[in-house]
């Protein structure tokens, strides 16, 4: 059999992606790996940031009612242009972006046009800067171009929010190694933390000062929980031509398994984009394009409900987590998730803490750290912090809530509860 390492393009890819073992054998993500530890352990399942709660009935009969009516072989290209339209009015509408349907592009997924995005536009041996913690794919997809990470850490506020580190990416985008690509996730995954309006312009005038591309990920934009508002890159920055705008409507719309998702940027940007994602997935998802499409031309009230419901469940796993005494919760801002740092605790790191608090106490996170690259500024800050998604259902955060305070009881009888004696 030919050696597969002839061509360890996918073992780069896998590396990048923190998914070699130390003895060399290709793991699952990590998302993968903390799912088969709550089955194990029989522990309920904070990590995975996979809706627990149903898609609007609406949108699935739209969706049903395109599959009647013939919406079921490819779908062109570009996408349906009932869904170009409907993304372009949405961005108009809620942001202020000034979009026209020629200007959108379907993926398969916000994951699909990130890594298109990379690969059209990152130079061979190029620079692509984000921030710290990031989505696994980003790294992936840069391995795949052929370029390097940068990373500059958004790292705890005394205040308890968070903050980009601005005197590291003043340095990172000054460097001989000026990133080609910057990537901007706002709201920001895991943190919850959202770039402001003075922010992103700052973000912007280095972009052109470096001659960059601005890349965003804004697959949160509707799930913001506090009264700050979204405000997209394209609309902060100067030099709009240079942002690439993706997002989906699967957070948003409780139907992450659809892969709905979209590009915005201008046609000369776009085209290039469309040459690449076409050889990863020509079309996809026809009928659920036009369901999507269905949903956000209409008057639904499902993204405001939802977005209530989230509230009201992050309000009972935050203060669950905040009775553990010495554990700091996040208050999140935006998005499906809050971090705990146990530092005050114990000595464990994040995925040695996982480990006990699964078997120990059936809780299962997400490590921070392993959003992080080893040794980083955010893997040291972030290294007993664990990430707890509250967008399962209302019966898996009150189990958890419960299972959180029946652990500050514990803590309270023996503050080294933590500390992993056996």
């Amino acid at each position: 059999m030919p050696d597969v390492m002839r061509a360890d393009l996918w073992h780069s890819m896998a590396d990048a992606a923190g998914l070699i073992k130390a003895d060399g054998t290709i793991g699952e993500t990590i998302y993968g790996q903390m799912t088969a530890l709550a089955e194990r352990t029989g522990a309920v399942n904070l990590g995975q940031g996979a809706p627990g709660t149903a898609p609007p009935a609406e949108l699935i009969d739209a969706a049903a009612d395109a599959m009647r009516e013939g919406y079921n072989q490819y779908a062109p290209g570009q996408g349906f242009p009932a869904l170009l339209e409907a993304v372009a009015r949405q961005r108009r509408r809620d942001f202020d972006q000034q979009v026209s349907a020629e200007d959108v592009l379907y993926t398969c997924g916000a994951t699909e046009g990130l890594t298109a995005a990379v690969l059209a536009l990152l130079p061979r041996g190029g620079t692509v800067l984000t921030f710290e913690p990031f989505y696994d794919g980003y790294p992936a997809a840069v391995a795949a171009a052929g370029g390097s990470l940068v990373t500059v850490p958004i790292l705890p506020t005394d205040e308890g929010g968070f903050e980009p580190d601005w005197v590291r990416f003043d340095d990172a985008v000054g460097a001989d190694t000026a990133p080609s690509i910057i990537i901007v996730n706002t709201p920001h995954n895991p943190t919850g933390f959202m770039f402001s309006a003075e922010e992103l312009a700052r973000i912007g005038h280095a972009a052109v000062a470096a001659d960059a591309w601005i890349l965003t990920d804004e697959v949160y934009e509707q799930l913001i929980l506090d009264d700050t508002a979204h405000v997209a890159p394209a609309v902060a920055v100067d030099d709009s031509a240079r942002v690439v705008t993706v997002s989906s409507a699967g957070k948003s719309w409780n139907a992450t398994g659809w892969k709905v998702g979209w590009v915005i940027a201008d046609s000369e940007v776009l085209r290039a984009i469309q040459a690449v994602k076409q050889f990863l997935t020509f079309t996809a998802s026809g009928p659920l394009q036009i369901g999507v499409a269905r949903s956000l031309a209409g008057s639904s009230d499902f993204v405001a409900v939802n977005r209530d419901s989230l509230r009201r469940r992050a309000d009972v796993l935050v203060s669950a987590c905040r009775a553990v005494p010495g554990a700091i919760a996040s208050t999140p801002a935006a998005g499906y998730f809050t971090v705990v740092d146990f530092s005050a605790l114990t000595d464990l790191d994040a995925f040695e803490l996982n480990d006990l608090l699964a078997r120990r106490y059936s809780i299962v996170g997400i490590p921070v750290p392993a959003l992080c690259r080893a040794g980083s500024p955010a893997h040291e800050a972030y290294r007993s912090s664990v990430r707890y998604s509250f967008c399962k259902s209302a019966a898996d955060v009150d189990r958890g809530a419960r299972l959180f305070h029946d652990l500050a009881a514990e803590l309270a009888r023996d503050p080294h509860a933590l500390r992993g004696e056996n």
